[in-house]
């Protein structure tokens, strides 16, 4: 008996080890078996990372596990991927591995697990899941070959998978996302049962309007298939929308030209826990402890058939009478809650299919607010006709609805508006078919979120609505330091909402004090001090504001006090003209350092990369202060800060604009006329004019009058050119030019013609010897200011002028001692020669031998 006990041992472990050892003599044979199986019968690129075989995991059958699973579509979506998936699990029939290549496969199940599914359908309509061979292809194949795909699937699951549908030929856009899938039948069965059970979350848009996002779904089917008529009917069902529960029946047939389809449900209950049940969680919390009273019901019929030209007929009705809600841990009730709503198609044509809303109204407390609508043609011209009417108190909703908000609602909302319009009459501006009429108020709205830096008050606020216009009567609201107070028109706010019209408008905005920090968030960083900053600052790569395409709007503003970082504008006033992604400033007048700036131009946000072009009018700056404050004037002048007095200029300049909407200053271009007025020179607040001082001792800096000195700028690409222009220091005449770049380089020249008298001691001794006309004579001195502001060189040729002068003024005495020297001796007068040729001769020896003496020491030391 033991010897059984051992031989039956022996041949359980020969057989496990088989079990183990035999898949890795079949394992390629396998994978080439799965690659030729499923690429024989798609028009696609099937590809696998690894494989595994196993006899062990669904013995007796064998099991294929495919890691990182690839459908590659082939043209005309070449080379996008339909499929990925991390694993796939197949379970096949043990026999299967005895056949050739050739032989037919037979996939008893499979699990998909972690895949991506990304389904396209082009502009003309082709679809890159339309991958499976044309049956024309395969008829000869299958004549010469016995196909080797054989069906005899039992049971499939699809696990944590997200599914995109992008349709742009219809606009449609659909996503499931946390798609959770499995079925279970004999599909080897003509006429067969199949059990699913499914559970995602679904988003819908069409035509770029979202109308689900991330809508839960679980339904438990149970499908009668049969197979030879493809007809499915729906046998055992239930459906869940986010916490709504519908039941249904019927069923669907395919045929060859079109599907009929005949299918009924509705609402299990009639609880008004049903219609909660509808929102999304995230929007109700939990339902299960909620107070409900009244009726809820949703019941539709869908029948008829679906083909290119025909829709089933349709007929859905939602209802709630006299219902009301009440969430345990809030005070108020919604109460008197009616709705009655219905979609609806008699015809079978699509066109035909019109939604009504008859009556949609609650209650809290004392407010009451209602509406109803229609909506006809819904396919080809939609017709709208919509009305609201009421008073909601908004700090009520967060006292009797669950209100997911990071911010409290509070404000009385007052409604009284018709509207009545079709999509043709939107697009073509059809004044005739748009009919407005009405009024919305509010009072006391306060808001505020995380793109806010302090809430939002608007105090009171009133719309009035006409056909073509509507027009803001009050605006009136503070926000922080801030009040705003504004009227104005908009037209055209339902073409801008429904097509693809521009928004426009004229608003006049007025504030008593604006402070520009109250709208705009800090950028977290540091600053660097500007002391270390040794560049412009260039941050044009970023990504930029643009200003929207829609907008077509004129603003007139009208500002006593702007605040904006350190400065205060005061009386500011313009016009501003936003159109085409342009921002155009017009007549802009602005009050600061003590004078008034004028601006025209505009802002260009077309392209990538912002930039603008503006006309700057200054008048009466004060310069010590404007330069303290202003980068660009630092920038175009950056010796003028070392001044005290009054700034007149002109200034055009254009360039790009950095992510902040600060100009780029590398990239300025333009050119400016300056003139200074009143002013003093403060040379120990600059560098340059400290050196420049040093080296010219008889130029005091602080005594220059630069009044009424006028000058032109030219500037491009971050350097800026000076023309010559002359200055005046006492009788000292002065030229003055140069450039200088944005990175604080410099290269100036300044000539000065220098009365002989300032330059020295030596030089007056020689002077006191001329008369008064020669004493005048100037010399032209020379000072080259090089480096950078906060290093600079200074060199003049002031030795070099000095010595020259010197050589000049004793070439000049010598010139007059020969001269008066001569004088003694010659006459002044003719004689008669007959008489004074003696004497002639004695004095020309006379005046040999006096220039013998005077120069006779110089001949010697050459």
């Amino acid at each position: 008996m033991k010897k059984i006990y051992k031989i039956l041992l022996g041949i359980a472990l020969v057989f496990f080890i088989l079990l183990i050892s035999i898949p890795f003599l079949f394992q390629d044979k396998i994978i080439d078996l799965v690659k030729t199986t499923v690429n024989n019968n798609v028009n696609a690129q099937v590809d696998f990372s690894d494989a595994n075989l196993s006899f062990i995991r669904n013995f007796p059958s064998a099991s294929v596990q495919l890691s990182n699973v690839t459908v590659i579509n082939e043209a005309p979506f070449k080379g996008d991927t339909l499929v990925f998936a991390k694993d796939i699990l197949l379970k096949l029939k043990l026999t299967d591995l005895l056949k050739s290549s050739s032989g037919q496969l037979s996939i008893q199940s499979f699990t998909i697990n972690d895949a991506l599914v990304n389904v396209l359908v082009d502009e003309k309509g082709n679809a890159n899941y339309d991958i499976a061979i044309p049956s024309e292809k395969t008829t000869k194949t299958v004549d010469e070959t016995p196909s080797n795909f054989g069906l005899s699937i039992n049971s499939y699951a699809i696990t944590n998978t997200a599914i995109k549908y992008n349709d742009k030929q219809g606009k449609v856009a659909v996503e499931f996302a946390n798609f959770n899938h499995s079925g279970s039948g004999d599909f080897s069965q003509s006429n067969t049962e199949l059990d699913t059970h499914t559970t995602t979350d679904i988003s819908f848009a069409m035509d770029g309007n979202s109308y689900a996002k991330n809508q839960k779904i679980q339904l438990d089917a149970v499908l009668g298939m049969d197979l030879v008529n493809n007809k499915f009917s729906f046998l055992k069902n239930e459906l869940k929308l986010n916490d709504l529960p519908l039941i249904f029946d019927g069923y669907v047939q395919l045929n060859n030209t079109n599907q009929e389809i005949d299918i009924n449900f509705k609402t299990p209950s009639s609880d008004f826990k049903n219609f909660l049940g509808l929102i999304p969680q995230a929007y109700t919390k939990g339902i299960a402890n909620v107070t409900t009273k009244g009726n809820f019901s949703v019941k539709g019929k869908v029948n008829g058939i679906l083909d290119a030209t025909h829709i089933p007929k349709l007929d859905i009705v939602v209802q709630s009478e006299n219902a009301s809600f009440k969430y345990p841990d809030l005070p108020k009730t919604v109460r008197n809650i009616n709705i009655n709503a219905q979609v609806k198609n008699t015809t079978g044509k699509l066109k035909n299919t019109f939604a009504s809303i008859n009556n949609l109204s609650f209650k809290i407390d004392e407010d009451t607010f209602s509406g109803k609508a229609t909506v006809q043609n819904i396919t080809t011209n939609p017709k709208l006709d919509a009305t609201i009417k009421g008073t909601l108190n908004l700090a009520k909703i967060n006292q009797a609805y669950p209100v997911n908000l990071e911010q409290k609602l509070s404000g009385i909302l007052k409604a009284n508006l018709r509207t009545q319009f079709d999509m043709n009459a939107i697009k073509n501006s059809a004044i005739n078919r748009i009919k407005n009429n009405g009024t919305i108020q509010i009072n006391d709205f306060v808001f505020s979120s995380n793109d806010l830096i302090n809430a939002f008050h608007i105090k009171e606020a009133a719309v009035d609505f006409k056909p073509s216009v509507i027009t803001l009567t009050k605006f009136n609201a503070t926000t922080g330091k801030s009040d705003l107070k504004a009227n104005g028109t908009l037209k055209n706010l339902l073409g801008f909402l429904l097509s693809d019209k521009k928004l426009q408008g004229k608003l006049n905005v007025n504030s008593t004090n604006l402070h520009i920090g109250d709208f705009m968030q800090e950028t977290s960083g540091t600053t660097e001090k500007k002391e270390e900053e040794t560049t412009p600052k260039d941050d044009t790569n970023g990504t930029s504001i643009k200003i929207p395409a829609f907008l077509d709007c004129t603003l007139l503003a009208n500002a006593k006090t702007v605040h904006y970082d350190n400065l205060a504008l005061k009386n500011v006033k313009g016009t501003l003209f936003i159109k085409n992604q342009k921002a155009i400033l017009q007549n802009v007048t602005v009050g600061i350092f003590n004078g008034q700036v004028a601006l025209n131009g505009e802002v260009n946000t077309q392209n990538e990369k912002p930039t603008f072009d503006m006309k700057l009018g200054i008048k009466s700056f004060d310069i010590a202060e404007s330069f303290s404050s202003l980068e660009l004037l630092q920038s175009l002048g950056p010796v003028v800060g070392a001044m005290n007095g009054k700034l007149n200029s002109d200034i055009n300049l254009s360039g790009a604009l950095n992510t902040d909407f600060t100009p780029n200053l590398t990239s300025l271009t333009g050119k400016a006329f300056a003139e200074l007025l009143t002013t003093k020179i403060n040379p120990k607040k600059t560098k340059a004019l400290s050196l420049l001082t040093d080296k010219l001792s008889f130029i005091n800096l602080n005594d220059l009058d630069l009044s009424d000195v006028k000058t032109h700028l030219s500037f491009n690409k971050g350097k800026v050119v000076v023309k010559p222009f002359k200055l005046k220091y006492k009788d000292i005449g002065i030229n003055v030019g140069g450039s200088h770049g944005f990175d604080q380089n410099m290269n100036y020249n300044l000539t000065l013609d220098v009365p002989a008298k300032y330059l020295g001691k030596d030089v007056q001794g020689l002077l006191s010897k001329l008369s008064t006309d020669e004493q005048n004579v100037t010399v032209p001195v020379t000072a080259n200011i090089t480096g950078n502001m906060s290093n600079p060189s200074v060199k003049t040729d002031l030795s070099s002028s000095v010595t020259k002068l010197s050589q000049t003024l004793i070439k000049q005495q010598k010139d007059k001692l020969v001269s008066n020297t001569l004088s003694k001796f010659l006459p002044s007068k003719k004689k008669d020669t007959s008489k004074t040729t003696n004497k002639k001769e004695d004095n020309v020896k006379k005046v040999t031998n006096a220039l013998k003496g005077l120069f006779g020491k110089k001949k010697k030391g050459n």
